[in-house]
């Protein structure tokens, strides 16, 4: 074998040995995901938006309220945002305004303001809406070339269709980091209405009466 052949068959294993690594570093994380367990899963991320509006001893005057309804409207202002008030002074009645409004939205005032840029100037109060959104980052995933996996691993998009219609069809997406915080009382009528209801409807077979009586002599040979 000349020098050049062996320059030339080192060279060529040099460059698979080369495309083998980069292939590797190319790998994600669903390429070695040996179980059923989703990586694709939802992220929720919060937006803050605010408005400061003029206030008095007396709350808030008619012109800022309806200003404060028109941007809860631009907001499309809906279940799963969190309404809160930053006011330096604490009034209740610029409290009480505030919550009248967003009543209206079928919304309750939270008990505390998430920290804003910048401050509140003097006579003014600041209303925050905290909106969150959920989604699967990086889904859907079709770097699937082969239709299957030759290592037996989950594919790289596993989970992506369900994970996604999760996070667009939940109405609230902090349910996904907390759920929701029951009382603690267990209310005996609500969860005993299903069974009475039950219990109390008239059988489905029944007609009104009884069921008729067939011979079985009748009808045929």
């Amino acid at each position: 074998m000349t020098y050049r052949t062996k320059r030339t068959c080192a060279s060529a294993l040099a460059l698979a040995l080369g495309l083998a690594l980069s292939a590797c570093g190319t790998m994600t994380a669903g390429d070695n995901n040996m179980s059923l367990d989703s990586t694709n899963q939802p992220v929720v991320e919060r937006a803050n938006y605010a408005l400061d509006l003029a206030t008095s001893d007396a709350g808030l005057s008619v012109p800022e309220q309806a200003r404060l309804a028109d941007w809860f409207e631009t907001l499309d202002l809906r279940y799963g945002d969190r309404v809160s008030i930053d006011d330096p002074v604490g009034n209740p009645a610029t409290r009480n305004a505030v919550a009248a409004v967003a009543s209206r939205f079928g919304l309750l005032l939270a008990d505390s303001a998430p920290v804003t840029e910048g401050y509140v100037s003097p006579g003014n109060v600041r209303v925050v809406v905290t909106r969150s959104i959920a989604y699967v980052p990086g889904c859907p995933i079709w770097d699937d070339e082969y239709g299957f996996e030759r290592g037996n691993q989950t594919s790289t998009g596993y989970g992506c269709a369900v994970n996604t219609n999760v996070a667009a069809m939940i109405a609230n997406p902090e349910d996904l980091l907390e759920g929701q915080h029951g009382t603690g009382e267990t209310v005996i009528m609500t969860s005993n209405r299903a069974i009475n209801a039950y219990r109390n409807a008239t059988p489905t077979g029944n007609g009104g009466g009884a069921l008729p009586e067939v011979a079985s002599t009748e009808g045929g040979s």
